[in-house]
């Protein structure tokens, strides 16, 4: 790029977002289709791509009929877990500066705003009341992410014909534009969480720009770059030096002897990919290359370069040739994915501050109504084979069990694990699942999460052997049950050999499990997507403690777990953070307990520098350029006053990975010296 526009060589082309916020994507169009068709069309291809991804297709519904004064309607669909979709539509007021200026705003006569096939007398306007000067449509998906949630805002406007008339916002034949706004956004699960660096371009913006014939002033806005020959070039030259463009404009050139189709698909068409609905692409051939250098010699691009012209091009100006940046070619081929995000730098930037066109300026905010959020909360699910009563019966029962399988051991004799009971033949799966989820967890706290003294009388005692094998054989018995819902009558090791994977899953859950800390850390490479960044001096030193070897095997629990998480939310399938997946572990996954993963550190360790500062652990560079990013999110992974943690960073939306700062005893904060 120019000097002004080059980023420095340690300068990531993604950075991580700030603490609580991100850079949204925002898209603004025109179309010259109808408005009640561009709605129609929008919620076609939403709901075709929300079926795609899985979720329920929303019921059609009819936009109010064109009317001077339409009623609002807000409604709510809950389309799957966390999946929440609201619905809108209303009159467009003048917004109340405005109301003097009664001969740009006031109604017309009936036969001027509506068509004549609806041509009636309609009643005059209250006195008092702001006049209807359009009509809008929205639709708002909420979708769940890991560390908040993603929001899709679609918002589809237009003006009265009068309004439309008077004020310029109609094509030549007088017709009221379509105005077509699309935004997407990351919203935080709260100020001190960790987000991405960016919002993607969301699929539908490049299902609609196609079907809409979208616009920006003169030029075409479609999801892909355009090849320009020279016939084209008077055109292109135009639409750079219009006043109406908003869009910036990029235009890439082809390196001299490289054939125009093999640049055009293997680099520019992935380099101008998330610039869909943010800039208008175009390439020059290489005959029509020379002749808009001519054309504009203070701005040229040549050589394979991509340059970008933002509005209000002046083409005799050389002053001005240092405001539109240029990305040379050996950038782009060291890294095109680095290049991409670079590109798109400066266009999403101007799009997040642009601000909105009068009439989309106007669109009340959306509140959906408590009634509207009372109809879309998900009923309790009850088994139909059995009543309430029946229900609420059992539900006491297990948590009576819970209780007594939480009361203080009377001796000094190392206490039963919890012994999965067999499922009754009215008893349903959700109960079922629950209580293995209770002996899972009752396990994990019996092996790993006692105390030093508790331990070590454990150690001495003579049946410790006894025990462990019991220990084993009830985890066992949770982990085959677990995934089929329902709790499994094994109780005897004869019967326990029988089951089929028992051995397996032993060896998978416990036998595999590194014993120390310097066999933990020599292990990392096991976990394709969990990757270590961290001192290892801090976890060898627990190798020294008594309880060393419950707490190794716990963090490789946590690490495994960590692991299938990652795995779940690069694909999409999380459903929110790792706290979350701990909560509803799925079927068939290593569940780590919910209670000793923690989302971030208090407010009072964030803003103390030196806290906070402990917490700045290393990351790789495409994370951040400083190489240091705060970790407050941690696992628990022994108790006491050493309390030793496993701080990470969940970057499993940026790089598509998860890092592990630290493993070693607690780091300062409130309650350590």
């Amino acid at each position: 790029m120019t000097p002004e526009h080059t980023p420095s060589k340690g300068q990531t082309s993604d950075p991580p977002g700030q603490f609580g916020h991100a850079v949204p994507y925002r898209m603004t169009v025109t179309t010259p289709r109808p408005y009640q068709e561009t709605v129609a069309l929008a919620d076609q291809q939403l709901a075709a791509w929300l079926k795609e991804e899985g979720c329920e297709e929303p019921p059609s519904r009819a936009e109010a009929p064109w009317v001077v004064d339409p009623p609002s309607s807000i409604e709510r669909l809950r389309l799957g877990e966390r999946i929440l979709l609201d619905r809108d539509f209303g009159p467009l007021r003048a917004p109340a500066s405005v109301r003097a200026d009664r001969a740009l705003l006031a109604d017309p006569p009936r036969s001027a705003v509506l068509p004549p096939h609806r041509a009636a007398p309609e009643p005059p306007e209250p006195p008092g009341e702001r006049p209807t000067i359009g009509h809008y449509a929205r639709r708002r998906l909420r979708t769940p992410a890991p560390h908040g949630t993603h929001q899709l805002t679609l918002t589809i406007a237009t003006a009265t014909p009068f309004t439309a008339a008077t004020t310029s916002d109609s094509d030549d034949l007088g017709t009221p534009r379509t105005w077509v706004r699309l935004e997407a956004e990351h919203l935080a699960s709260g100020p001190g969480v960790r987000t991405v660096g960016r919002a993607q371009v969301p699929e539908l913006a490049r299902r609609l720009l196609p079907l809409l014939d979208a616009t920006d002033g003169p030029a075409t806005v479609g999801p892909s770059a355009r090849l320009i020959t020279p016939a084209g070039l008077d055109a292109l030259i135009d639409e750079l030096c219009d006043p109406e463009r908003r869009l910036p404009t990029v235009v890439a050139s082809i390196p001299s002897g490289v054939p125009v189709d093999d640049w055009f698909v293997g680099t520019v068409e992935p380099l101008v990919r998330q610039l869909t609905g943010l800039a208008v692409s175009y390439v020059l051939d290489h005959a029509a290359l020379p002749l808009f250098n001519v054309a504009l010699e203070y701005h040229k691009v040549y050589g394979g370069a991509v340059r970008t012209y933002l509005p209000e091009v002046d083409p005799a100006s050389r002053g001005d040739g240092s405001r539109h940046p240029v990305l040379a070619r050996q950038r782009i081929e060291e890294d095109i994915r680095r290049a991409a995000a670079l590109l798109a730098r400066e266009p999403r930037r101007l799009a997040a501050e642009l601000p909105p066109v009068p009439l989309l300026r106007v669109v009340p905010p959306l509140q959906v109504p408590i009634e509207a959020k009372k109809a879309a909360r998900p009923e309790p699910a009850v088994p139909a084979q059995q009543t309430r009563d029946t229900w609420q019966a059992q539900q006491a029962q297990q948590a009576q069990q819970v209780q007594q399988t939480q009361q203080p051991p009377q001796s000094k004799q190392l206490r039963q694990p919890p012994q999965p009971r067999r499922a009754g033949p009215a008893e349903s799966p959700a109960v079922a699942e629950a209580v293995a989820h209770h002996c899972a967890e009752e396990l994990q706290l019996q092996l790993f999460g006692r105390s030093p003294h508790t331990h070590r009388r454990w150690e001495h005692s003579g049946e410790a052997e006894e025990q462990y094998g019991a220990l084993r054989r009830a985890a066992v018995q949770v982990r085959v049950v677990t995934p089929g819902g329902r709790l499994c009558a094994v109780t005897v090791p004869d019967q326990l050999d029988r089951v089929r994977g028992a051995d397996l899953e032993v060896g998978r859950y416990l036998d595999s499990a590194p014993a120390t800390f310097s066999e933990l850390v020599g292990r990392f490479g096991e976990f394709s997507l969990v990757e270590f960044t961290g001192d290892q001096k801090e976890a060898l030193a627990l190798d020294g403690q008594s309880d060393g070897a419950g707490w190794a095997r716990l963090a490789w629990y946590g690490l495994t777990a960590l692991q299938e998480y990652a795995a779940a939310a690069v694909r999409g399938e999380a459903h929110g953070d790792f706290k979350q997946w701990c909560e509803h572990t799925p079927p068939g996954c290593h569940r780590f307990p919910p209670r000793k993963a923690v989302r971030g550190e208090s407010r009072t360790v964030e803003s103390h520098t030196k806290w906070k500062r402990e917490r700045m652990l290393p990351v790789p560079e495409c994370v951040d350029t400083s190489r240091r990013a705060f970790m407050g999110a941690h696992l628990r992974i022994g108790g006491g006053r050493t309390a030793p943690r496993l701080h990470y960073l969940d970057d499993c939306s940026g790089s598509g990975r998860i890092y592990v700062g630290y493993i070693g005893l607690h780091l300062t904060n409130t309650r350590t010296n």
